[in-house]
């Protein structure tokens, strides 16, 4: 990696613009109208009525990129707990990426930032900021407009994701044209909109909600909290708790009655060979016991 393609290209606090931060990332003005303009398409429901196909496909839309989030963006891009092809990799990356998040690189850099300082100051998201700021008011926060390179090494040597990276538009696009191909107007609206609006709070839900209301199994030195309502609207991400004590595991829900539809999933594709090793967490840290020698880093 030279040393051009590491080099900042503004000069804000915080995460810093490098050339792997497309425009659309630099356009503040126009990245809020596109966010608060699919909020109000959200409304146009109220005229396309709820077409059952439509409706249906918001539903299958939802639910495919939750997973491309919850276990694409965050289990593996953030933690690797699993391995996958660098073919299948793309596919979650893209998946993940039309649920209009922007691209891996700067999802899982900023979340792998999260856990470095959890609720501490350089949290992107702490709930100690407000409940607000906490769900979505730091997604207009300046300081984390850009790409944390120096965190995604790992991930960037790959030319395909940071294209993704910088054109991370480009999925939902092609969502948002297929749904309207599949399904018409109301496709569009239930399709994109309305699942997109929904899956955005669905997420942030965990950044807020997950670590100010719910129950603690483990000490962490954070706010974490296992919220069961949350873990089923976010396929298992709401066992946020469990995740932050030992943040390498591919499952969040650490018990049997702890529903988890993404490690579900992920068992599917490891049985058809898609993914493998799965990492879990093991009896002595499930018990509380050993946690600071099994516990793996956050970046790692």
């Amino acid at each position: 990696m030279s040393n051009a393609e590491t080099q900042p290209l503004s000069s804000k606090d915080g995460q810093q613009f490098t050339d792997k931060d497309g425009w659309l990332t630099r356009t503040e003005y126009l990245s809020r109208t596109i966010y608060w303009g699919i909020h109000a398409a959200s409304l146009l429901v109220l005229a396309v009525g709820a077409p059952v196909g439509a409706v249906l496909l918001g539903v299958a839309t939802y639910a495919v990129r939750v997973f491309g989030i919850t276990a694409g963006y965050h289990r593996y891009f953030s933690h690797k707990s699993f391995k996958t092809s660098r073919a299948f990799q793309f596919v979650l990356a893209w998946i993940a990426c039309s649920a209009t998040q922007k691209g891996p690189l700067w999802w899982s850099g900023t979340h792998r930032r999260h856990h470095r300082y959890a609720d501490a100051p350089g949290d992107p998201h702490s709930p100690r900021q407000g409940f607000y700021y906490a769900h979505q008011g730091w997604v207009f926060d300046p300081r984390w407009e850009g790409t944390p390179s120096e965190a995604m090494r790992d991930f960037s040597m790959y030319p395909e994701l940071v294209w993704l990276n910088r054109y991370h538009f480009v999925p939902p696009l092609v969502l948002a044209v297929a749904c309207y191909a599949i399904a018409g107007f109301p496709g569009l609206v239930w399709g994109f909109a309305v699942s997109t609006t929904l899956l955005w709070h669905a997420t942030y839900s965990v950044n807020s909600i997950a670590h100010l209301f719910g129950s603690r199994r483990y000490e962490t030195g954070d706010t974490s909290r296992n919220n069961w309502l949350v873990a089923l609207l976010t396929f298992g991400e709401g066992w946020h708790n469990n995740h932050h004590y030992y943040m390498a595991s591919a499952r969040n829900g650490f018990f049997w009655w702890e529903i988890d539809m993404s490690y579900y999933v992920l068992r599917a594709l490891a049985a058809l060979g898609i993914v493998w090793d799965l990492r879990l967490p093991t009896p002595t840290i499930l018990d509380g016991g050993s946690r600071r020698i099994e516990r793996v880093q956050e970046a790692a």
